[in-house]
């Protein structure tokens, strides 16, 4: 199988499956998630005519004379009857204006005497002043959310105060990661192997976006066992993800796996470095998704393809990775076949090839906050260089 290009391989792995089913969730559980359908107003915001500031509500026409206050309106308990020409009513932010009432008289620009009022500033200029009018956010039947949007902080607000208790949203996708190879131990075991970095590192990768229904499993170099992981993994998950022995090793038996439990293969090997033995396909109801086993490779082709696959399952219409710009501060040699997705730092509008691209190396990993996007068969860069960057910190 010839290898693809990663935008080829992306289109292809996220045409597997089309997003998930509809359920309504909290407005607490649907946060961070994408709108499944168009959210509309329940009610009229404000509901009536308000206060935007503490001081007295009248008639503007009334406002150079003398006028006798009658009451108070507050946010939760407004005045229960009109005000008639020559009267006023103290009122607080947020306050229901007073039937009869056009304008609020702000109270560092009154003088009250008992139940007197006058003007003891320049008052305000028009009518309607310090009013929040009624509907002036939204009306009843508005839309306030669009189909497909994020359920932003505000837009939780937003469907809040239009009266909404929960949202339509794709349920969440069930992910079961699996690590293969019998050099692999538990982190914190106190046996002798090689820490399972891959598991956790993708679980905090995929924080708060799936449901995990088995992470941390690590599956030996067996076929029997792996055909049986991936068909167990298949039973209960909408992604099954392994990460090792997905090249062409004599102990890298992800793919026969995989075929033997009946799995169908989409593509194999993706023309990026590092991360070229990348697979994918179905398995049962599954979307099967290989990465490779050296952690920086398997962070990298998270980053490309497991984040994008959850997001398209969950119902974001635009879930690839979106680069950004910015200037090389150090040269870069020509780049081969594959494109390369090298480790930097950004600093300013610059960014930082970091020394030690090893896919092993996750102490420079971690240093990182950008991969430098070079496509292949290019030539050298120079420093100032413009170039691709994917920001992942």
């Amino acid at each position: 199988m010839t290898m693809l290009q990663a935008a080829d391989a992306q289109a292809r792995l996220l045409a597997l499956a089309p997003p998930l089913s509809i359920e309504q969730a909290s407005l607490a559980e649907a946060a961070g998630r994408w709108a499944a359908a168009d959210v509309v107003a329940q009610r009229t915001q404000p509901a009536a005519d308000l206060s935007a500031m503490d001081g007295y509500a009248l008639r503007f026409a009334d406002l150079q004379g003398t006028l006798t206050v009658v009451g108070e309106s507050k946010a939760g308990g407004a005045l229960d009857r009109a005000l008639a020409p020559g009267e006023a009513a103290r009122i607080f932010t947020g306050a229901a204006m007073p039937a009869g009432a056009d304008t609020v008289l702000v109270q560092e620009e009154a003088a009250r005497d008992g139940d007197l009022l006058r003007l003891a500033g320049d008052g305000p200029a028009r009518p309607g002043a310090h009013v929040r009018r009624r509907g002036m956010d939204f009306a009843g039947g508005d839309r306030l959310i669009t189909q497909g949007e994020r359920l932003s902080p505000a837009r939780i607000a937003l469907a809040a105060i239009g009266g909404h208790g929960a949202l339509p949203v794709r349920r969440r996708p069930r992910i079961c990661i699996l690590s293969t190879g019998d050099e692999l131990v538990a982190p914190g075991s106190a046996v002798d192997g090689l820490p399972a970095s891959n598991g956790p590192m993708l679980m905090a990768m995929l924080a708060g976006t799936v449901t995990i229904v088995a992470s941390g499993d690590i599956v030996p170099d067996r076929l029997g066992s792996l055909v049986g992981a991936f068909r167990a993994a298949a039973d209960c998950a909408d992604i099954v993800v392994t990460t090792g022995g997905a090249s062409v090793g004599d102990h890298d038996l992800v793919r026969p796996a995989l075929i033997e439990a009946g799995a169908t293969i989409d593509f194999w090997r993706v023309a990026m470095r590092p991360g070229k033995p990348v697979l994918a396909g179905r398995l049962g109801d599954a979307v099967v998704l290989g990465l490779p086993g050296n952690p920086v490779s398997a962070f990298v082709t998270a980053q490309l393809f497991l984040l994008p696959l959850v997001a398209h399952l969950a119902g974001c219409p635009d879930p690839l990775p979106a680069f950004g710009r910015a200037r090389l501060a150090a040269g870069l040699p020509a780049v081969g076949e594959r494109t390369d997705f090298l480790r930097g730092r950004i600093d300013g509008d610059m960014v930082h090839p970091l020394v030690g691209q090893d896919s092993a190396a996750l102490a420079m990993l971690a240093q990182a906050d950008a991969l430098i996007v070079r496509p292949g068969r290019i030539g050298p860069a120079a420093v100032g260089d413009p170039v691709d960057i994917l920001r992942i910190a």
